[in-house]
């Protein structure tokens, strides 16, 4: 039944009023903050918000699930760009390091991963300035996919797929640490970052 019919149906001719005075509902905002909380790696205060709960979520599984260090992570690492005069700040949640290499960055984002896979593999590309991480994930905080950040394919699927302390020692050898990219690669990555990460006004 359409709204036309609740009160009898409309007669011919006749015009229809809306009371839109007390009909308006004020927007939810597009992010809600809480107040601070505490980086669970570093102690420094944050804004609370339920994106950061989440981030904070995954350092608490990277260490009392996965068996890191807090010493061999390291959060919000970032990477800056510049093109067609937007300035972006793409930052890495988590980046994991074995001895004294970084072998695999952690992005998040809500929703979708499959949006955010060649973002993240620009990322660890780039990062280090003396050779690319080999591995990436993307996760949503539920679901996570881990990458090859050579070939851009997927190596596995879900949050158990995120290698833990013991099976990263056991793959460290495996894994290619390939130099730097190239300028022309460099600046290509650093396009996709910053047309992914630019923020846009929600409509």
């Amino acid at each position: 039944m359409s709204i036309l019919d609740r009160k009898g149906s409309k007669k011919r001719g006749s015009s229809i009023r809306f009371n839109v005075k007390n009909s308006m509902t004020i927007p939810r905002p597009h992010h809600l903050v809480y107040g601070t909380l505490h980086d669970y790696l570093t102690g420094e205060d944050l804004t609370d918000t339920d994106d950061e709960r989440i981030r904070q979520s995954l350092s608490r599984m990277m260490v009392e699930k996965k068996g890191y260090s807090r010493d061999n992570l390291q959060p919000r690492n970032t990477i800056e760009s510049l093109f067609n005069r937007s300035f972006v700040t793409s930052t890495i949640e988590l980046t994991v390091s074995h001895g004294d290499r970084q072998f695999m960055i952690i992005r998040y984002g809500p929703g979708s991963l499959v949006s955010r896979e060649r973002s993240a593999i620009a990322a660890a590309r780039i990062l280090n300035s003396t050779y690319r991480i080999p591995l990436a994930v993307v996760t949503n905080g539920e679901d996570a996919e881990l990458l090859d950040t050579e070939s851009g394919r997927i190596i596995a699927y879900g949050l158990d797929s995120i290698p833990d302390a013991a099976a990263a020692v056991e793959i460290f050898n495996e894994l290619r640490f390939l130099p730097p990219v190239e300028k022309r690669q460099k600046d290509l990555e650093l396009r996709i970052l910053n047309a992914f990460d630019l923020e846009r006004c929600c409509l």
